[in-house]
């Protein structure tokens, strides 16, 4: 794994509330066509307070985050990622807020989602997105997470949703990738892009607007 040097939460945060900024168009748009079309809504309005509240202090990043997102977005997605987020924070307040840290809580991360969620990779989640990143985050480092999770997130374009609002749907949410998954994606590739600077990320919103 590389990469030993503290992660700027603020600055993933900050770059991350500017992902989810430009992409409300397109994740609304993928939620509509899988979901009842809230996800890019909940997702932007999350992340808007935990910047407000990260603004405030104590809370860091990902605490700001974590505190948000399991109290006030709603959705299926929304405490999911709260789950998310709270289990990478509490990884980084240990005191080393290093690769191996972030790895250890998106892994948990992952964990707990699945435990609340029950899915699994192929069911056309966030999972399918997350399970990968932490196999390449252990592995290789950010950037080879961030682009994992966009292949992940990516790949689900090819599947029949069969947890969440998506299942409704079924085979007609082929086609577009799972809004969560890419969400997921947004979220590693800011995190790649504060922690490896030098490092081509992709970005997944790239040819989607």
């Amino acid at each position: 794994m590389t990469g030993h040097h503290p992660l700027d939460q603020d600055a993933v945060l900050a770059r991350f509330a500017r992902a989810v900024e430009d992409g409300h168009g397109v994740l609304t748009d993928l939620d509509q066509h899988s979901g009842d079309g809230d996800y890019g809504d909940n997702l932007r309005a999350g992340v808007r307070l935990a910047v407000a509240l990260a603004g405030r202090g104590p809370q860091r990043g990902f605490g700001a985050l974590g505190e948000v997102f399991l109290d006030e977005v709603g959705g299926t997605s929304g405490p999911l990622l709260g789950l998310l987020f709270s289990e990478i924070a509490r990884a980084l307040s240990y005191g080393s807020a290093d690769t191996a840290a972030f790895a250890a809580g998106a892994r948990a991360g992952l964990t707990a989602i699945q435990r609340v969620g029950e899915a699994e990779v192929g069911d056309r989640t966030m999972v399918d997105a997350l399970a990968p990143a932490v196999t390449a985050l252990d592995r290789s480092g950010y950037a080879a997470a961030a682009a994992a999770a966009l292949d992940g997130a990516e790949r689900t374009a090819e599947l029949a949703a069969r947890h969440g609002r998506a299942s409704y749907v079924g085979e007609r949410a082929k086609g577009a990738p799972d809004p969560g998954a890419v969400g997921v994606a947004l979220l590693f590739a800011a995190v790649a892009a504060v922690a490896e600077p030098g490092a081509e990320v992709a970005d997944p919103l790239a040819g989607r607007a």
